[in-house]
């Protein structure tokens, strides 16, 4: 999820483990910890001189559990050893660093699981993506709630019960939330199983998610052998059924029997995608996991790359958003979550 969310989350591990006795610095810890997986954005792009490489490695290694493991005795070892001295020495034991830096650590790719976007949890031994597809990548109400919480709680003495309460609510509250988007979740795949039946389309499969910043209004998408069909659904329509089907091509300008990277962005898009060729060297890749923005423009996929040719390879120019402007976006979608 974004990284605020994992911020708290993290300070909710570090607090769990650790508050009654380093305060508020354990929420720190646990914060940093709660980062770290994301920082293999930064990693991949110095790593990597192919923008796809870049992309591609996040989620990746840095997100799997054996980086987790490793990663909590690093740091955990290193933590004590710097921790453990001077006037602090004994307040905390080893095992203390260990458990908090697995949990903030561990945490950040189980959460990512849920959303769209997709997990290598298992790497390096598989690069199997496990999403979900319950939650939106930035939910406030999944984050606030836990946010305001982690912040009152702040203020409190660290052996106060008021603390513990409030960590307990915090946690609570989100898990609360998160167990209604996997309900919710399964009744919108019902619905979308029954809404192509009865638009008398012969899917192969199909995949929801919800839109950005909610769990009211979802999107589906429907693979045939030669189309793909979208539609969405708010859960305040009137009819209990997705709407306004759109029928978008199967195109492929380039073959990923011929490209390594498109094959690559195939893998990612979970072969939900289609391929514009839009200039002499320039392609549109598009991942129709995703909402299209225009209908009467197949390039307008929200999740939409710039791809070019460069030597035997393929590169991609940074992404950039497909809508004008935030708030005519927000606008938009607070009307369709509003039902029709």
């Amino acid at each position: 999820m974004d990284s605020l969310t994992q911020i708290v989350l993290g300070a909710a591990c570090g607090e769990a483990v650790l508050g009654k006795k380093i305060g508020n610095k354990a929420l720190l810890f646990g914060a940093i910890g709660g980062t770290i997986p994301d920082l293999d954005v930064f990693v991949g792009n110095w790593i990597y001189n192919n923008e796809i490489d870049a992309m591609l490695f996040h989620r990746g290694f840095m997100h799997s559990i054996l980086f987790s493991v490793l990663g909590a005795f690093v740091l955990g070892w290193l933590s004590f050893k710097f921790y453990n001295t001077g006037a602090r020495l004994h307040t905390t034991t080893q095992k203390h660093w260990l458990w908090l830096w697995f949990l903030s650590l561990f945490t950040h790719p189980i959460l990512d699981c849920f959303t769209p976007y997709g997990t290598q949890l298992f790497a390096p031994f598989t690069n199997y993506r496990v999403a979900f597809n319950n939650i939106a990548v930035v939910d406030p109400a999944y984050t606030f709630p836990f946010l305001i919480c982690m912040l009152v709680l702040m203020f409190f003495n660290r052996t106060s019960y008021k603390r513990r309460f409030l960590l307990k609510m915090g946690v609570g509250i989100s898990s609360v939330y998160m167990l209604f988007t996997l309900v919710n979740k399964l009744y919108i795949d019902s619905v979308f199983n029954k809404s192509l039946k009865e638009n008398n389309i012969p899917f192969n499969r199909f995949t929801t998610q919800p839109a950005i910043f909610n769990n009211i209004l979802w999107y589906g998408i429907a693979e045939t052998e030669s189309h793909y069909f979208v539609a969405d659904h708010s859960l305040f329509d009137t009819k209990n059924s997705f709407l306004n089907f759109r029928k978008v091509p199967k195109q492929r300008d380039l073959n990923p029997d011929k490209y390594k990277d498109i094959e690559l962005l195939a893998w990612f898009s979970n072969q939900y995608y289609s391929i514009y060729k839009v200039g002499e060297n320039e392609y549109h890749y598009n991942d129709l996991r995703y909402p299209i923005l225009d209908d009467s423009n197949p390039v307008t996929s929200v999740f939409s790359l710039r791809l070019y040719k460069e030597g035997e390879r393929l590169n991609m120019k940074p992404f950039e958003p497909k809508f004008e402007s935030l708030g005519d976006l927000l606008s938009a979608l607070w009307q369709r979550i509003k039902g029709i």
